[in-house]
């Protein structure tokens, strides 16, 4: 076995220089650099000497911690090196955001970690095209059936987000006809609550065109 040398003939392999071979975490270092950037770290480590219970803490060598993990500073490059490496590397292969979340808060702490780590998986390309959605499937669109009669069935639907006019209404509630396609469109406030909508309804629909069979509407609000 050839043993590596120095340039000037010395064994890398001595026992002497082994001693001095140290390994660290790029990433953990630079976290701890940026902590001595933060004004808002500097801001923390006041607030413990005046209320030493928080759960923050400082160690000897000055480094701030959060319980047992490492607070990171409002930096967006060490914030990005840190979840591409929870989310890009070969070992860590695109986990979602609940996850990821798990992974990074058993060793780093920083304010909207949660918010922030979803923001990013939501913004990954390729999870967005490989990443499968675990929902059951819609199944077949069911026509609905035309109706007998005029104002036999009908649907409705608001318009809302409109400038309020001299009367306080802010939208337009619409009911339709599925037979003859004919509507009211009806003022009313965003304020309304399903009792002042039926009173409203039996004023204008139901004094011309009766009672209807079946009212059709989305899951709004």
């Amino acid at each position: 076995m050839v043993q590596p040398l120095f340039e000037d003939g010395f064994n890398l392999m001595h026992p002497k220089v082994l001693c001095h071979i140290q390994l660290s975490c790029s990433l953990q270092s630079q976290v701890i650099e940026g902590q001595k950037l933060d004004k808002g770290i500097s801001h923390i480590k006041e607030k413990i000497k005046n209320d030493p219970k928080t759960q923050f803490r400082v160690d000897e060598k000055g480094v701030l911690w959060f319980q047992h993990r490492l607070v990171v500073p409002k930096n967006r490059k060490v914030k990005n090196r840190i979840m591409d490496e929870a989310h890009l590397s070969k070992l860590s292969i695109h986990p979602g955001s609940s996850k990821m979340y798990q992974d990074l808060r058993s060793h780093f702490w920083w304010t909207k970690m949660k918010k922030e780590i979803a923001a990013y998986v939501a913004h990954c390309d390729t999870c967005c095209i490989v990443k499968a959605r675990h929902m059951k499937p819609a199944r077949l669109l069911q026509p609905l059936l035309v109706p007998e009669w005029k104002w036999e069935e009908v649907s409705m639907d608001f318009i809302t987000g409109l400038p309020t006019t001299r009367k306080g209404n802010d939208s337009i509630w619409v009911i339709i006809d599925r037979l003859t396609k004919s509507a009211h469109f009806i003022p009313a406030k965003n304020t309304y609550r399903p009792p002042e909508y039926a009173d409203i309804y039996i004023a204008e629909i139901v004094k011309l065109h009766g009672i209807p069979k079946s009212i059709i509407s989305d899951r709004g609000p």
